[in-house]
């Protein structure tokens, strides 16, 4: 499928053209060589480091750092449409890898906006300096994911992770689940609630810890069906005491997250575009040169059918993908909405494409070492991460229709 460049800048342009040059040079002959190492089961031998390295050596790690720092100086009035079409490409090459990369643009932009300027100084050096440098945003606890962000605001849906503010330290106690880039972050934003006798948008606070910090336990790597170059993890929290001043955002904490999550969606189903055009263009290359009944694959029609309808949806979801973006990007008051529409239609749109891709590989498809399993694997993914698609679809009603829209927690009636 041709890359069109409609309505690209030109610092667009070659940023997305440097990104598939890495894509197609480091990352994908990596996946295809080293298929069996996504399964080890030491989270620190899948992916090896010269792969960030290479990302950053492109410019691409550290998007939404601070020029000041050393970080990448987007276009503010495009900064999100960026991040998707970089995210696009490297998805394209491997969906863990673009996972690893994208919580450090979210979560720096996160830390640029509300971190005190003494932790930026501390912390943006760190990041920009060591390429294996990996951020996580712990939000997701084991009772208690996307049903959170429907909204409603009752004491039901409260944190169940605390922070207790004593001797100049703030005392955190839960333990966060479903966490990306949770096994080996070496910054963690982490949310808890810290006044239980207010609803949780008022009582809600997040905070900077350091990795190493006593208290904060890694407990395991969470073993995914898909993605599995990105490290999801589990975090516990015994008494772990930070300073004071690592206080993010005290109390409105999930309010100003939206600086996150608003990118996050696009980013989302951006990632989730970029597995679908792999799928695409692995299977348009295999039906035009394998053989069956003496013709090759696309001479029959079931499978030009088929082919047709992946491209078809992959278009779908980019225009309503640009649309969003461009909604974030200039604040627009459809901007959440859009944003749940198109994580629901990327979703569920792509999921059907790498269908496709692995039914018209017959037997192929199904093979660990032929590579489109995986890419099937990572599809399926998408329909729980960042909201499940049916929380989603809860969000974008209680958006057209706030004074009507159910309510969906706290005590029966």
């Amino acid at each position: 499928m041709n890359m069109i460049d409609r309505g690209l800048s030109e610092e667009q342009r070659l940023m997305r053209e440097s990104c598939r040059a890495f894509v197609s040079d480091f990352v994908t002959p990596f996946i295809r060589k080293n298929w069996q190492r996504e399964w080890l089961m030491e989270p620190d031998a899948r992916l090896p480091r010269e792969i960030l390295e290479q990302a950053d050596k492109i410019g691409i790690r550290t998007l939404g750092v601070p020029e000041e720092f050393g970080g990448i100086q987007l276009d503010p009035a495009t900064e999100v449409q960026t991040f998707a079409l970089i995210s696009e490409e490297v998805a394209r090459g491997d969906s863990g890898l673009a996972d690893k990369l994208v919580q450090v643009w979210k979560v720096s932009v996160l830390l640029r906006r509300f971190a005190p300027r003494h932790l930026q100084e501390r912390w943006f050096p760190k990041i920009v300096g060591d390429p294996g440098f990996l951020l996580a945003h712990c939000l997701t606890e084991p009772r208690g994911a996307s049903d959170r962000w429907l909204p409603y605001n009752v004491p039901e849906a409260a944190m169940h992770t605390r922070a207790l503010l004593k001797d100049g330290h703030w005392i955190i106690n839960g333990r966060k689940q479903f966490i990306s880039n949770g096994y080996d972050a070496g910054l963690f934003v982490v949310y808890a609630n810290t006044n239980p006798k207010v609803g949780m948008l008022q009582g809600t606070s997040s905070f900077i810890v350091p990795r190493g910090t006593p208290g904060l336990i890694i407990a395991r790597c969470n073993e995914t069906l898909g993605g599995r170059f990105m490290n999801n993890g589990e975090l516990v929290f015994e008494d772990c005491r930070v300073p004071a001043d690592h206080l993010l955002v005290e109390a409105d904490a999930l309010g100003k997250a939206g600086i996150y999550f608003r990118p996050g969606k696009i980013i989302q189903a951006s990632k989730n575009l970029g597995v679908g055009m792999a799928a695409f263009e692995r299977t348009a290359d295999y039906v035009q040169n394998y053989t069956q009944g003496g013709r090759i694959l696309i001479k029959h029609q079931a499978v030009a059918l088929r082919l047709a309808d992946m491209a078809t949806k992959l278009h779908a979801v980019r225009a309503l993908l640009r649309e969003a973006a461009r909604a974030v990007d200039e604040g627009a008051s459809d901007a959440d909405q859009l944003c749940n529409m198109v994580k629901v239609f990327a979703s569920e749109e792509i999921f059907k494409v790498a269908q496709h891709a692995m039914e018209l590989h017959g037997g192929n498809g199904v093979m660990l070492d032929f590579g489109i399993e995986k890419l099937f694997r990572d599809a399926a993914i998408f329909l729980h991460m960042d909201a499940t698609v049916d929380i989603s679809r809860f969000k974008i009603v209680k958006s057209m229709f706030p004074s009507t829209a159910g309510a969906y927690a706290g005590p029966e009636a």
